[in-house]
This record gives structure tokens, C-alpha cells and sequence, in this order.
């Protein structure tokens, strides 16, 4: 909103500074700002809110460290997190975007699926909270969402400077899909394109793509269009986006899961969210700058620099939140914050076609899911095999497992958070080691 109206001052009144709010980096500087104020300044009066309505931790006794001296402490605080990162986006960010849109109807979407969760837990007192089957449902309604507007919609595209794409016109600017595309012999049209001599067709170097990026090889990029070529022709309209929104599916769900199971120690899942975004917005800048993007010789992706606000916005409101929620935490995240946080970090890997980096970036959400898939695979199995259910772990998830072996909390979530940023490093490191 501040974005549209600093920009008509300037414009209309030549306001000396408005013209700042025209920077990505300024906009990007304030809302971290404002998130980190936000989440401050609020973040107590919301914690003495949850205290008085008495919406506090039901804790079942697992035998951990310290656990039972955290009962009562307030839940549900992912909200700090919501309030934190929403309102410097809608200040900052251009609401015009596509990618805008999309990362806020994600966060609002699986902040409503993780509030439930919580709300169920604390107020119908059922420590399951929400059933397995409608949190995955609203997973699966989200990742149709993300598949079907990042595959059908015009403003979804890549920029590819070995070929000109045509486009039928429409009020002058270009819709559908190309209806022809040849080699570009090294012409150069600048911005997003041109209408051609007589005004009926748009060349552009911008095309919708289902193209990402493969890590660490030379030539990086994987087209998922190539999963289906064991399809006919004639099926491969329909197949393809079935495939490409299950895959899509599937990413949001694993990392959202994920995130889930790392919000178990105090500010483990907000320090290691907070490196993990911040790795996405450097992604997030040179995917959608050119001058960047060409230089590092990565895809670049129009119009997407603007998730860098949202990414920032996102730091802020995490690091504001770590403020209550380190050793000893005076508020739980809760599924409110840690669903929406896995959500918004698989939506932004997706956008920017990093999300094969996924496993790598998010190496500790990994290790979480993968040990209580193991955990639990391997208890069934022994069960039926021996009659008696064996664990490979002594707890898990993975951070439980190294509480029954006598480290201290504070321990385990340094280093994990120490992991996080040699994985993030590894990360960045991808976009020239290839």
C-alpha cells in the first residue's frame, strides 16, 4: 500500500525520498524492519493474550529434560509470526504481483489449517488436534492452488534469450501461450517485448516454462515435460499438469510436515526457518535480476525480485519471534506458525525453480520426516517379525532422540542450527559449482 502510494507522491508532487520506495532493497530493508518491530512490540501483548484466556501447552510426559516445566507455556504463537509477516508485505511489496499473491493466499491458507490444528488441541483438549486426513486434504487443495497458477497463468514465465516467442494480442499485450517461437541468432528485445511492425502478434523472450534448476551439472536445467515422453501426443495435454501439480503436491506437503516436526525444542524451528528463507531470498534477487542472473548464468525469472519483500518480511517476523521464543520460551509457535512456514519456504523453492534444492537447503526439516519414517516403519516391522516393536532412534523425532541421550536443548538447537547454515552454504554454492 506505502509501495502504491510513495510511488504516486513521487510521480504526482516529486516528493524528495519518495522515489525510494521504487528500490527492491529499500522496500526489502523496511519490511524487515517493521516485521521485527511488529513482532517485538506486539509479540508481548499477544503473549499476555494467550496467557489470560489460558491457552496454554498441555504437556504429555515422554520423559524428556526440563519438559514439564513448560506446561502452561502459551501456544498458538505462529500468530506473532502471521500478524509479522502479512503487514509489512501489504505496506511494501506490490500487490500486483503474481508471486505476491500467491505466497499470501499460501500463508493465509495454511496459517487457517495450523490455527485449527491448535485450536482443536487446546481448547476441545484432543492432543491429536486436527485429523491427519483434513490437514492433508487442505495440503493437497493448496498444492492444486500453487500447480495450477504457476502452470496456466500468463504472468508465470521465464525469460529465454536463445529464442523470440509470438503471442497473439490482446489490448496491445501479449495472452495465451506462443503460437510459433524461433531461434533468436543473438537479437536482443528489451524488457518484456514488442509488438511486431503492423500490431498483430508480440515477440517476447518470455515464456511459460515447466523448466527448473538441477544442482551442481553443468547445463542445469530439467524440463518436467520430459517425465511424460513415454506418453502419446495426444494424452500428454492432460497428463503433464497432473503430473507437474502432484509433484507440487508432494513438495509442499514433505516440507510443511517437516517443519512440523522440527517445532519441538525452543527456537529450533524459527532459527532454522530464519536460515533457510534467507538462503530463498538471495535466490529470490538474482533469479529476478537480469544483470545477476546473467552473470551467474541462471534462469531469470521476471517479475519474482519482488519476493524478496515477502522473504524479508518472513526473516524479520522469525528472528522477532526467536525473542520469545528462545531458551526458555515464553511462547510456542505452535502448527499456526510452523505449518504456514513450511508451506510459504516449499512455495518460494517452487517459484523460483529451486525446489531440487530442497533436500539440501532443508536438510534438517529432512532428517526430522525421514526419522520418524524410519522410527515408525521399523517398530511395525520388529512387531510382526518379533512380536515386540524395536526403535532404531531413541525417540523421535531427531532432536528428541539426542534430549533421551542427555544433551541439553540449547545444545541440540545450536547445532542444528550450525547444520542449517553449512547446508544453506552448500546451497549457495550451487549457483556457480555446477
Amino acid at each position: 500500500m506505502l509501495y502504491y502510494l510513495f510511488n504516486w507522491l513521487e510521480a504526482e508532487f516529486n516528493i524528495p525520498g519518495a522515489g525510494l520506495f521504487q528500490f527492491l532493497s529499500f522496500r526489502a530493508a523496511m519490511a524487515i524492519l517493521f516485521s521485527l518491530i511488529i513482532s517485538i512490540i506486539f509479540g508481548k501483548r499477544i503473549i499476555r493474550y494467550l496467557q489470560k484466556q489460558q491457552i496454554g501447552e498441555s504437556i504429555r510426559d515422554l520423559g524428556l529434560e526440563g519438559q514439564l516445566s513448560k506446561k502452561g507455556t502459551p501456544t498458538m504463537g505462529g500468530i506473532i509470526i502471521l500478524i509479522s509477516l502479512i503487514i509489512p508485505t501489504l505496506l511494501f511489496a506490490d500487490l500486483g504481483n503474481i508471486y505476491i499473491i500467491l505466497m499470501l493466499i499460501v500463508t493465509v491458507w495454511m496459517g487457517i489449517i495450523g490455527f485449527l490444528d491448535d485450536y482443536i488441541k487446546v481448547f476441545r483438549k484432543n492432543k491429536e488436534g486436527l485429523r491427519a486426513k483434513f490437514k492433508l486434504l487442505g495440503q493437497i487443495v493448496l498444492g492444486l492452488i500453487v500447480g495450477l497458477v504457476l502452470y496456466f497463468s500468463d504472468d508465470v514465465k521465464i525469460r529465454d534469450y536463445e529464442h523470440i516467442y509470438v503471442y497473439e494480442v490482446e489490448n496491445g499485450q501479449p495472452v495465451g501461450k506462443p503460437v510459433e517461437s524461433y531461434d533468436a541468432n543473438e537479437v536482443l528485445l528489451e524488457g518484456n517485448g514488442m509488438l511486431n511492425a503492423d500490431g498483430t502478434r508480440y515477440l517476447s523472450h518470455d515464456t511459460r516454462s515447466s523448466i527448473t534448476t538441477i544442482p551442481f551439472v553443468k547445463n542445469n536445467e530439467f524440463d518436467y515435460e520430459w517425465l511424460v515422453a513415454w506418453a502419446p501426443k495426444n494424452a500428454r495435454g492432460w497428463v503433464f499438469p497432473v503430473i507437474y501439480i502432484l509433484i507440487i503436491i508432494t513438495i509442499i506437503t514433505a516440507v510443511s510436515n517437516g517443519a512440523n516436526l522440527t517445532d519441538g525444542l525452543d527456537g529450533l524451528a524459527a532459527g532454522t526457518s530464519s536460515i533457510i528463507v534467507f538462503t530463498l531470498l538471495i535466490f529470490s534477487y538474482v533469479a529476478g535480476n537480469f544483470l545477476f542472473a546473467d552473470y551467474l548464468n541462471i534462469m531469470y525469472i521476471p517479475n519474482s525480485g519482488e519476493l524478496v519483500v515477502f522473504s524479508a518480511a518472513l526473516i524479520g517476523a522469525c528472528v522477532g519471534f526467536l525473542w520469545y521464543n528462545a531458551f526458555p520460551a515464553q511462547v510456542f509457535m505452535g502448527d499456526t506458525g510452523s505449518l504456514a512456514i513450511g508451506g510459504i519456504i516449499a512455495s518460494l523453492a517452487i517459484i523460483i525453480r529451486k525446489e531440487l534444492l530442497i533436500p539440501i537447503l532443508c536438510g534438517i526439516f529432512l532428517m526430522e520426516n525421514l526419522s520418524v519414517m524410519m522410527q515408525v516403519s521399523y517398530f511395525k516391522y520388529t512387531k510382526r517379525k518379533y512380536g515386540e516393536g524395536r526403535r532404531i532412534f531413541r525417540m523421535s523425532p531427531l532432536h528428541h532422540h539426542y534430549q533421551k541421550s542427555g544433551m541439553h536443548e540449547t545444545k541440540i538447537v545450536a547445532r542444528f542450527w550450525i547444520v542449517g547454515v553449512f547446508l544453506a552454504i552448500i546451497t549457495i554454492v550451487t549457483l556457480k559449482v555446477r
